[in-house]
């Protein structure tokens, strides 16, 4: 009995099968290397909807990353960036019925990111070809917080509702990592990790993400907000700023033990790391908080919800694994890779669910009025 596999979803079936038990579709015979292209989609498309379900939307996530990241090569004025920057405040906050329901197309990030990369470029040149020890601090900063803060401003591009300023953002980032980092030294304080080891690691990844949690929550409640889409951007600004100011310790740690060539060495490798690390960790735990609170206000039984402790077991999961010894001991940068894009695929189908969350409240609105 020969294997089929689905031409539109790639489930597979045996091959008395003429049409598709999942979606109905004509099924079609595939073998050898044909095979594995539908069986590969099948199994993406698969877990896509699983994850989907979690976040109480249906099918798989409708998604084309070359789309969304369309504008990242095209040509964009200084008027641009600026209208964009002054987005959030009471003027120029759209209104809701006015608010974009389409996959958005974030580009000033990527500009962000090559202003503050040419900068580092320009310490580390100064640093290494002049051997001048004044430009270290720079350097270390300035490495540690691109890649974050450029994340950050994705974040805040994707953010359709268009209702939390730049200020606001910039305020979360630097007042909220810093209070993240201190509310995980103290639970640390409370609960000491002796060693890095799987219980351990997994301590790490329940202490930090409570620690950031804890602090996203305070400004979920304090801004009031309803959205998904500005959940997910509140704990990308409190993920950022955890994420720089520890890289920046860590940097300088590197520094002092073993010299500037592991100091540098060092900020690079936690530099393109930081692209699915606290950032998307803590986007996604606010993201879910506010997910399962929508329209009401805060309070402690949300953090009991089924849904919610779910999907905040995501980014503990994926942070004890990553600072599990089975990853550090391999050595191996797929295996990170791997929980890069799995933090991404929740971030996407969040977002995804942020989207129909308007869709959906404006029809309601437009029902009832």
């Amino acid at each position: 009995m020969s294997v089929q596999y689905c031409s539109s979803c790639g489930a597979a079936g045996s091959s008395e099968n003429q049409f598709c038990g999942e979606c109905g579709v004509q099924m079609q015979r595939a073998s050898g290397e044909s095979a594995v292209q539908p069986a590969v989609k099948g199994i993406v498309e698969q877990t896509s909807a699983r994850i989907n379900g979690l976040v109480g939307e249906e099918g798989k996530l409708d998604l084309n990353l070359k789309d969304v990241f369309s504008s990242v090569f095209e040509k964009h004025t200084k008027d641009e960036a600026e209208l964009l920057f002054i987005s959030g405040t009471s003027r120029t906050t759209p209104a809701p019925a006015d608010i974009q329901t389409s996959w958005p197309k974030p580009w000033l990030f990527s500009r962000v990111f090559l202003v503050l990369a040419a900068v580092y470029l320009l310490l580390y040149v100064a640093a290494t070809s002049f051997e001048s020890a004044l430009v270290i601090p720079g350097l270390i900063v300035m490495g540690s917080f691109a890649v974050p803060f450029s994340l950050l401003i994705f974040f805040w591009e994707t953010n359709a509702p268009r209702n939390i300023s730049i200020f606001e953002v910039v305020r979360m980032f630097f007042i909220g990592g810093v209070a993240s980092i201190a509310a995980s030294l103290f639970l640390f304080s409370i609960f000491p990790i002796v060693e890095l080891n799987v219980q351990g690691a997994i301590m790490v990844g329940v202490i930090e993400e409570v620690g950031k949690l804890l602090i996203a929550a305070y400004f979920i409640k304090q801004l009031k907000v309803t959205y998904i889409l500005n959940g997910l951007l509140i704990g990308a600004a409190i993920g950022a700023g955890f994420a720089a100011f520890e890289s920046a310790g860590y940097a300088f740690a590197q520094g002092m033990a073993y010299g500037e060539s592991a100091m540098i060495a060092n900020i690079f490798d936690r530099g393109w790391m930081a692209i699915g690390a606290h950032v998307t960790w803590a986007a996604i735990a606010a993201g879910a908080l506010v997910y399962v609170k929508n329209q009401s206000e805060l309070n402690s039984s949300h953090f009991l919800d089924t849904r919610f402790l779910k999907l905040f077991a995501v980014p503990v999961i994926l942070h004890a694994a990553w600072n599990s010894p089975f990853f550090v001991q391999a050595e191996s940068m797929l295996l990170y890779v791997g929980l890069i894009v799995v933090a991404w695929i929740f971030v996407f189908s969040l977002m995804n669910a942020g989207l129909k969350q308007i869709s959906r409240m404006n029809e309601h609105r437009v029902v009832t009025e």
